[in-house]
């Protein structure tokens, strides 16, 4: 019995993979978020079999639950995390807070319901799960910094929500509420579950600082994600925080004494664990969901959907005012991508069954799944519009003309080639391809031609394809070297010498091929600007790195800024007037502090400006002075 209930299990799993599979393909064509594809394919399973699907809320906390969060954790920087660690905080607590009491509040007075259930709802739904448009920025270019404060605000409020959770559903159950008790159980489960984490993540940490091994690495990072949460919940405290606090720590920690396979390896793994786990989420919500029941209660989830997007509003526009460095338009995105997923639907599904809320658990189910369904299905699926709309990723005309340049080079070489491969199977004869060769190669090379035209005419769009060409390159030495080992033509001990340079190269973020010559690729122009760049420690490594890929050349001087308590880096770069946008551009994508770009130029002429120009100095600080000589030892 036990054996055939396996096999069971297993082909329900492979058939789910194999329809996210489909839907993540399917997505990607539709430029849809492939979560969006997922529930739309759960509710259409729902409609097309009868058997109803109960799914444990332990299997969402317990098994999936852990692999995305720790995956979202392991990635973020300490340095990245540091600048908006307060912003991030207050929005995971103070706002989970607000959230739920203002939730709680509006649901009661608009549905009719006790104010102890609608706390206990307003709890539940607080806690935000971005990942699909997290995945949709990234693709987009949205700005780094956008994207940690929604993961990071998701990651911290997840486990505040759920600490949340377990105190408004004792409230509910006693009938009482002690101020001074509920603040103390909430910093005992939320603080024991990061003071967990970080000793857990300090000791695998050190563990794999003594190892090299990416199998037996790649097996720690499990152990530790999935134990710390096993053991948090078992001491009483907050497991989801402990996993955060582990990843962070972990993530932070080990790459730095791991070697460049092992690295390779981790983060391949976990972001494949992550697929696995948001696609098994989001086709679980799917598939969980009973449309009927939402349809009964459809002006509770009505309800539901405004309070939860005013007390949105409140949180975002309300906390991030604190902060002058967030624009407008970051706040809008910020407000719009605070959608609701897998904490919401496990912790509704979690309501017991017996007690004072038994009369209520069904109406609070069906707002919980209706209300995840409208961020998942309205939010989610209009991110990319939003964005756009808002006009958040700026793209030069220069890249947008390349992207219509090399799309049409390709499709005219795909042609080409398809019709000498007709001609070589017989299907066309060889007197019709020798007329049409000609007129073929003539339009593929002029297709070639105006895509080098408008390479070469920006930088940085001839850096981004070399970057990829070189990118590509390293990821075919890898798979030939792996066929060499397959075949036995080396041996263990050279494939997994010459994979770790691979490796290596793949990791590091090298600027330009070795030995490449950009003379002979642009002509040589006239020096006559002096670019002065104040940067700080953490972002100058970055600069530099993107401003060679330009051919630029950058002279690194150490200094010090007198109130930023900290060592900078003066970077002195001479280059033509033509490309003092481009270089601008490429210093502020690569910097993950604010730039600050000072023209010294009046604005009808290439006089200095006559008097003092005031500045706020930021993370970098761009001046740009006219040369009337420059002369190269």
């Amino acid at each position: 019995m036990i054996g055939e209930s396996i096999i069971i299990i297993e082909e329900i799993i492979i058939g789910l993979l194999l329809i996210a599979s489909v839907v993540a393909i399917t997505a990607r064509q539709l430029r849809l978020p492939y979560t969006v594809g997922l529930v739309l394919i759960g509710l259409a399973l729902t409609f097309l079999t009868a058997t109803e699907v109960n799914i444990s809320p332990q299997i969402i906390l317990a098994l999936l639950v852990p692999p995305l969060v720790f995956e979202a954790a392991f990635h973020i920087r300490l340095d990245d995390l540091r600048r908006d660690f307060w912003l991030i905080l207050t929005l995971a607590v103070p706002g989970v807070i607000i959230t739920t009491l203002l939730v709680g509040v509006v649901v009661a007075w608009g549905t009719g319901l006790a104010l102890s259930a609608a706390l206990v709802f307003g709890a539940l739904i607080s806690a935000t799960d971005p990942v699909s448009v997290v995945a949709l920025f990234r693709r987009l270019g949205v700005p780094r910094r956008v994207q940690l404060l929604l993961e990071g605000e998701s990651l911290f409020n997840d486990g505040t929500a759920i600490v949340m959770f377990s105190i408004m559903l004792g409230i509910a159950s006693a009938g009482t509420f002690d101020f001074v008790s509920g603040l103390r159980d909430f910093i005992r489960i939320a603080g024991g579950g990061v003071l967990i984490g970080v000793a857990l993540g300090t000791l695998i940490s050190q563990f794999i600082n003594r190892i090299d091994d990416p199998l037996v690495e790649t097996t720690l990072t499990t152990v530790l994600a999935f134990g710390s949460y096993l053991i948090a919940e078992s001491l009483g405290v907050s497991g989801v925080l402990a996993v955060v606090a582990a990843g962070i720590v972990n993530g932070n920690v080990d790459p730095a004494g791991m070697s460049a396979t092992t690295r390779v390896v981790v983060f391949n793994f976990w972001e494949y664990a992550a697929f696995l786990a948001n696609s098994l989420v989001f086709l679980l919500i799917g598939l969980s969901t009973d449309v009927k029941v939402m349809v009964a209660n459809w002006q509770a989830i009505v309800w539901a959907v405004i309070a939860v997007v005013t007390a949105r509003a409140v949180s975002i526009y309300g906390f991030s005012s604190f902060n002058r460095d967030i624009s407008l338009k970051w706040k809008h995105v910020l407000f719009w991508g605070g959608l609701r997923g897998a904490i919401a639907l496990a912790l509704a599904l979690s309501l017991p069954e017996t007690g004072p809320l038994v009369a209520d658990r069904g109406s609070l189910q069906a707002m919980a799944f209706g209300l995840v369904l409208f961020s998942l299905l309205v939010q989610g699926s209009s991110a990319d519009w939003f964005v756009r709309r808002l006009k958040l990723v700026e793209r030069s005309n220069v890249q947008e003309e390349y992207e219509r340049r090399h799309a049409r080079f390709v499709a005219g070489r795909a042609a080409q080639d398809y019709i000498r491969r007709m001609s070589q199977q017989g299907v066309i004869s060889e007197h019709t391809w020798q007329r049409l060769a000609p007129l073929l190669e003539k339009r593929t090379a002029g297709l070639a031609e105006a895509v080098k035209e408008v390479v070469t005419s920006d930088p940085m769009v001839e850096a981004e394809e070399l970057d990829t060409a070189r990118r590509e390159s390293l990821r075919a030495q890898r798979a030939a070297l792996t066929g060499l080992l397959r075949d036995g033509v080396i041996s263990e001990e050279i494939y997994s010498q010459l994979v770790g340079e691979v490796d290596s190269a793949l990791t590091t973020d090298h600027t330009v091929w070795p030995g490449l010559d950009h003379s002979g690729i642009r002509p040589r122009l006239k020096l006559d600007r002096l670019m002065t760049v104040f940067v700080q420690e953490q972002d100058a490594e970055n600069a530099v790195q993107a401003l060679t890929k330009l051919g630029v050349s950058v002279t690194r001087l150490p200094s010090r800024g007198g109130f930023l308590r900290r060592g900078n880096i003066t970077l002195m770069i001479g280059l033509p007037a033509a490309m003092v946008d481009t270089v601008v551009r490429a210093i502020k994508n690569s910097c993950r502090w604010r730039v600050e770009y000072v023209n010294t130029f009046l604005p009808t002429s290439n006089l200095p400006m006559p008097r003092p120009i005031e500045v706020k100095i930021g993370g970098a600080t761009v001046f740009v002075f006219e040369v009337e000589k420059f002369v190269e030892f």
